[in-house]
Protein backbone atom coordinates (compact mmCIF):
# COMPACT_ATOMS: atom_id res chain seq x y z
CA UNK A 1 0.00 0.00 0.00
CA UNK A 2 1.13 3.18 -1.18
CA UNK A 3 2.36 5.44 2.14
CA UNK A 4 1.82 9.35 3.05
CA UNK A 5 4.83 10.56 0.90
CA UNK A 6 3.46 8.94 -2.56
CA UNK A 7 0.05 9.62 -2.07
CA UNK A 8 1.38 13.23 -1.65
CA UNK A 9 3.83 13.02 -4.63
CA UNK A 10 0.56 11.79 -6.49
CA UNK A 11 -1.31 14.60 -4.94
CA UNK A 12 0.97 17.49 -6.01
CA UNK A 13 0.69 15.74 -9.50
CA UNK A 14 -2.49 15.83 -9.79
CA UNK A 15 -2.74 19.81 -8.58
CA UNK A 16 -0.24 20.75 -11.17
CA UNK A 17 -2.98 19.72 -14.30
CA UNK A 18 -6.28 20.23 -12.08
CA UNK A 19 -5.71 22.75 -9.73
CA UNK A 20 -7.50 25.87 -10.76
CA UNK A 21 -8.72 24.14 -13.89
CA UNK A 22 -12.57 23.20 -14.80
CA UNK A 23 -13.40 19.95 -15.08
CA UNK A 24 -14.75 18.82 -18.34
CA UNK A 25 -15.74 15.36 -17.78
CA UNK A 26 -16.42 13.55 -14.49
CA UNK A 27 -17.21 9.56 -14.92
CA UNK A 28 -17.51 6.94 -12.23
CA UNK A 29 -16.87 3.47 -12.02
CA UNK A 30 -19.16 2.54 -9.52
CA UNK A 31 -22.78 3.25 -10.17
CA UNK A 32 -23.83 4.51 -6.82
CA UNK A 33 -21.59 7.62 -7.45
CA UNK A 34 -22.34 8.42 -10.91
CA UNK A 35 -25.11 10.65 -9.65
CA UNK A 36 -22.84 12.53 -8.77
CA UNK A 37 -21.13 13.46 -11.79
CA UNK A 38 -23.33 16.46 -13.03
CA UNK A 39 -23.07 18.53 -10.17
CA UNK A 40 -18.77 18.41 -10.19
CA UNK A 41 -18.95 19.01 -14.02
CA UNK A 42 -18.49 22.41 -15.23
CA UNK A 43 -16.52 23.54 -11.87
CA UNK A 44 -12.79 24.61 -10.95
CA UNK A 45 -10.88 22.37 -8.44
CA UNK A 46 -9.37 24.48 -5.87
CA UNK A 47 -6.99 22.27 -4.23
CA UNK A 48 -5.92 18.87 -3.83
CA UNK A 49 -5.33 17.83 -0.39
CA UNK A 50 -3.69 14.46 1.58
CA UNK A 51 -4.63 13.28 4.90
CA UNK A 52 -2.51 10.52 5.47
CA UNK A 53 -3.46 7.95 2.89
CA UNK A 54 -6.41 9.36 1.91
CA UNK A 55 -6.75 12.10 -0.80
CA UNK A 56 -9.23 15.07 -1.00
CA UNK A 57 -9.94 16.97 -4.31
CA UNK A 58 -11.37 20.17 -3.00
CA UNK A 59 -14.25 22.06 -5.65
CA UNK A 60 -14.84 25.75 -5.77
CA UNK A 61 -18.87 25.32 -4.97
CA UNK A 62 -18.25 23.20 -1.97
CA UNK A 63 -17.85 19.68 -2.77
CA UNK A 64 -14.87 17.66 -2.24
CA UNK A 65 -13.99 13.82 -3.83
CA UNK A 66 -12.54 11.48 -0.92
CA UNK A 67 -10.78 8.70 -2.30
CA UNK A 68 -8.30 6.12 -0.56
CA UNK A 69 -5.82 4.29 -2.86
CA UNK A 70 -6.13 1.12 -0.10
CA UNK A 71 -3.64 -1.52 -2.01
CA UNK A 72 -4.23 -1.61 -5.46
CA UNK A 73 -5.20 2.04 -6.36
CA UNK A 74 -2.97 3.80 -8.51
CA UNK A 75 -3.48 7.15 -10.48
CA UNK A 76 -2.49 8.12 -13.78
CA UNK A 77 -2.09 11.20 -15.58
CA UNK A 78 -1.44 11.61 -19.46
CA UNK A 79 -2.16 14.35 -22.04
CA UNK A 80 -5.24 14.18 -23.74
CA UNK A 81 -8.28 12.14 -23.33
CA UNK A 82 -7.73 9.56 -25.06
CA UNK A 83 -7.39 6.97 -22.47
CA UNK A 84 -4.35 4.16 -22.23
CA UNK A 85 -5.36 0.47 -23.01
CA UNK A 86 -5.11 -1.07 -19.15
CA UNK A 87 -5.99 -4.41 -17.49
CA UNK A 88 -7.31 -2.43 -14.57
CA UNK A 89 -10.73 -0.41 -13.51
CA UNK A 90 -10.88 2.91 -13.84
CA UNK A 91 -12.81 4.03 -10.89
CA UNK A 92 -12.00 8.25 -11.01
CA UNK A 93 -12.34 10.01 -14.27
CA UNK A 94 -11.22 13.55 -14.33
CA UNK A 95 -10.54 15.83 -17.34
CA UNK A 96 -9.50 19.08 -17.91
CA UNK A 97 -9.57 20.92 -21.63
CA UNK A 98 -5.62 19.11 -21.76
CA UNK A 99 -5.34 16.53 -19.28
CA UNK A 100 -7.04 13.16 -18.11
CA UNK A 101 -6.43 12.12 -14.53
CA UNK A 102 -7.71 8.40 -14.20
CA UNK A 103 -7.80 6.57 -10.50
CA UNK A 104 -7.43 2.81 -11.22
CA UNK A 105 -8.58 -0.05 -9.19
CA UNK A 106 -9.52 2.13 -6.04
CA UNK A 107 -12.88 0.99 -4.68
CA UNK A 108 -13.13 3.77 -1.14
CA UNK A 109 -14.33 6.95 -3.62
CA UNK A 110 -17.19 8.93 -1.82
CA UNK A 111 -18.31 12.62 -2.42
CA UNK A 112 -18.45 15.06 0.16
CA UNK A 113 -19.89 18.37 0.78
CA UNK A 114 -16.89 19.91 1.71
CA UNK A 115 -18.22 21.71 5.53
CA UNK A 116 -19.16 17.67 6.19
CA UNK A 117 -16.03 16.34 5.77
CA UNK A 118 -15.16 16.25 9.57
CA UNK A 119 -17.81 13.48 9.89
CA UNK A 120 -16.09 11.33 7.42
CA UNK A 121 -15.73 7.84 9.31
CA UNK A 122 -11.87 7.86 8.35
CA UNK A 123 -11.16 11.36 8.77
CA UNK A 124 -12.88 11.80 11.99
CA UNK A 125 -10.18 9.45 13.35
CA UNK A 126 -7.05 10.01 11.88
CA UNK A 127 -4.38 11.97 13.37
CA UNK A 128 -2.03 14.56 11.93
CA UNK A 129 -0.58 13.96 8.06
CA UNK A 130 3.37 13.07 7.94
CA UNK A 131 3.97 14.96 5.29
CA UNK A 132 1.80 18.29 6.67
CA UNK A 133 4.41 21.11 6.39
CA UNK A 134 3.41 22.97 9.46
CA UNK A 135 3.63 19.42 11.52
CA UNK A 136 6.86 20.32 13.86
CA UNK A 137 9.05 17.47 14.90
CA UNK A 138 8.17 18.75 18.84
CA UNK A 139 4.56 18.25 17.63
CA UNK A 140 5.16 14.70 17.59
CA UNK A 141 6.97 14.55 20.65
CA UNK A 142 4.01 15.80 22.48
CA UNK A 143 1.78 13.01 20.63
CA UNK A 144 4.36 10.51 22.06
CA UNK A 145 3.82 11.51 25.31
CA UNK A 146 -0.17 11.17 25.15
CA UNK A 147 -1.46 9.29 27.56
CA UNK A 148 -3.17 7.23 24.86
CA UNK A 149 -0.09 6.74 23.40
CA UNK A 150 2.69 6.85 25.70
CA UNK A 151 2.29 3.11 26.74
CA UNK A 152 1.51 1.62 22.97
CA UNK A 153 4.92 -0.40 21.70
CA UNK A 154 6.10 0.83 18.67
CA UNK A 155 5.22 -1.92 16.43
CA UNK A 156 1.87 -0.66 16.72
CA UNK A 157 1.59 2.36 17.34
CA UNK A 158 3.75 3.57 14.11
CA UNK A 159 0.80 2.08 12.28
CA UNK A 160 -1.99 3.61 13.75
CA UNK A 161 -3.44 6.46 10.89
CA UNK A 162 -4.84 7.65 14.83
CA UNK A 163 -1.69 8.82 16.23
CA UNK A 164 -0.06 9.88 13.01
CA UNK A 165 -1.95 9.45 9.36
CA UNK A 166 0.07 8.64 6.40
CA UNK A 167 2.66 6.49 8.48
CA UNK A 168 2.92 2.76 7.16
CA UNK A 169 5.29 -0.40 6.94
CA UNK A 170 8.46 1.13 5.42
CA UNK A 171 8.28 3.63 7.07
CA UNK A 172 7.91 2.34 10.32
CA UNK A 173 10.62 0.10 10.01
CA UNK A 174 12.91 2.88 8.67
CA UNK A 175 12.15 5.40 11.11
CA UNK A 176 12.18 3.33 14.37
CA UNK A 177 16.04 2.12 12.78
CA UNK A 178 17.03 5.89 12.09
CA UNK A 179 16.44 6.74 15.87
CA UNK A 180 17.94 3.66 16.56
CA UNK A 181 14.63 2.58 18.74
CA UNK A 182 13.61 -1.09 19.51
CA UNK A 183 10.61 -1.67 17.70
CA UNK A 184 8.79 -3.67 21.36
CA UNK A 185 10.01 -0.18 23.56
CA UNK A 186 7.36 2.21 24.20
CA UNK A 187 7.22 5.77 24.39
CA UNK A 188 6.96 5.65 27.84
CA UNK A 189 10.32 3.76 28.61
CA UNK A 190 12.10 6.67 26.64
CA UNK A 191 13.93 9.66 27.98
CA UNK A 192 13.43 13.42 26.81
CA UNK A 193 16.26 13.57 24.42
CA UNK A 194 15.08 9.91 22.64
CA UNK A 195 11.61 11.16 22.14
CA UNK A 196 12.85 14.31 20.68
CA UNK A 197 14.87 12.03 18.45
CA UNK A 198 12.11 9.75 17.31
CA UNK A 199 10.47 12.41 16.62
CA UNK A 200 13.16 14.51 14.63
CA UNK A 201 13.77 11.21 12.69
CA UNK A 202 9.71 10.55 12.19
CA UNK A 203 9.95 13.39 9.89
CA UNK A 204 13.25 13.32 8.43
CA UNK A 205 12.53 9.81 6.66
CA UNK A 206 9.16 10.60 5.46
CA UNK A 207 10.01 13.71 3.88
CA UNK A 208 13.47 12.44 2.72
CA UNK A 209 11.31 9.54 1.18
CA UNK A 210 8.81 11.88 -0.44
CA UNK A 211 11.86 14.51 -1.76
CA UNK A 212 13.33 11.34 -3.28
CA UNK A 213 10.76 9.33 -4.63
CA UNK A 214 10.81 6.25 -1.80
CA UNK A 215 15.01 6.40 -1.01
CA UNK A 216 15.27 6.72 2.86
CA UNK A 217 19.30 6.26 2.85
CA UNK A 218 21.29 9.53 3.51
CA UNK A 219 22.04 11.03 0.04
CA UNK A 220 25.76 10.20 0.41
CA UNK A 221 25.02 6.54 1.36
CA UNK A 222 22.53 6.30 -1.38
CA UNK A 223 24.85 7.80 -3.82
CA UNK A 224 28.03 6.13 -2.82
CA UNK A 225 25.68 2.51 -3.53
CA UNK A 226 24.29 4.04 -7.01
CA UNK A 227 28.34 4.36 -7.90
CA UNK A 228 28.67 0.52 -7.16
CA UNK A 229 26.39 -0.22 -9.65
CA UNK A 230 23.28 -1.56 -7.02
CA UNK A 231 19.90 -1.90 -8.42
CA UNK A 232 17.48 0.65 -6.85
CA UNK A 233 15.85 -2.20 -4.72
CA UNK A 234 19.24 -2.55 -2.76
CA UNK A 235 19.86 1.10 -2.58
CA UNK A 236 16.38 2.38 -1.10
CA UNK A 237 16.07 1.25 2.70
CA UNK A 238 18.19 0.97 5.62
CA UNK A 239 16.35 -2.03 6.85
CA UNK A 240 13.31 -2.34 5.17
CA UNK A 241 13.14 -5.79 3.15
CA UNK A 242 17.24 -6.28 4.13
CA UNK A 243 16.32 -8.93 6.01
CA UNK A 244 19.68 -11.17 6.68
CA UNK A 245 22.04 -8.52 5.20
CA UNK A 246 24.51 -6.30 6.82
CA UNK A 247 23.37 -3.15 8.72
CA UNK A 248 24.72 -0.56 6.51
CA UNK A 249 25.96 1.27 10.10
CA UNK A 250 27.19 -1.58 12.06
CA UNK A 251 27.51 -4.54 10.21
CA UNK A 252 24.94 -6.81 11.98
CA UNK A 253 22.67 -8.85 9.86
CA UNK A 254 19.11 -7.24 9.83
CA UNK A 255 16.17 -9.29 11.09
CA UNK A 256 12.82 -9.69 9.94
CA UNK A 257 9.84 -10.65 12.18
CA UNK A 258 6.05 -10.44 11.80
CA UNK A 259 4.13 -8.39 14.13
CA UNK A 260 0.71 -7.72 14.27
CA UNK A 261 0.54 -9.71 10.88
CA UNK A 262 3.04 -7.28 9.21
CA UNK A 263 6.52 -7.44 8.65
CA UNK A 264 8.80 -5.83 10.37
CA UNK A 265 12.59 -4.95 9.91
CA UNK A 266 15.19 -4.11 12.31
CA UNK A 267 18.66 -4.10 13.70
CA UNK A 268 19.07 -5.95 16.93
CA UNK A 269 22.44 -3.97 17.58
CA UNK A 270 21.85 -0.69 16.40
CA UNK A 271 17.98 -0.97 17.95
CA UNK A 272 19.12 -2.92 21.26
CA UNK A 273 16.11 -2.85 23.90
CA UNK A 274 16.80 -1.04 26.77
Amino acid sequence: MPEGPEIRRAADSLARILEGKCIETVRFGKARLSRHAKSLRGHRVTHIETRGKAMLTHFEHGLTIYSHNQLYGVWKIIKGHTLPESSRSVRLLLQTDSHSAILYSASDISVWPTEALAEHPFLAKVGPDIMAPELHWRDVAKRLNEKRFVNRSFATLYLDQAFLAGNGNYLRSEILHDARINPRGRPADLSRADVGRLARSTLKISRRSYDTGGITLAPRLAGSLQKQGLKRSFRRFYVFGRANRPCFHCGEIVVREEIGGRRLYHCLQCQHAA
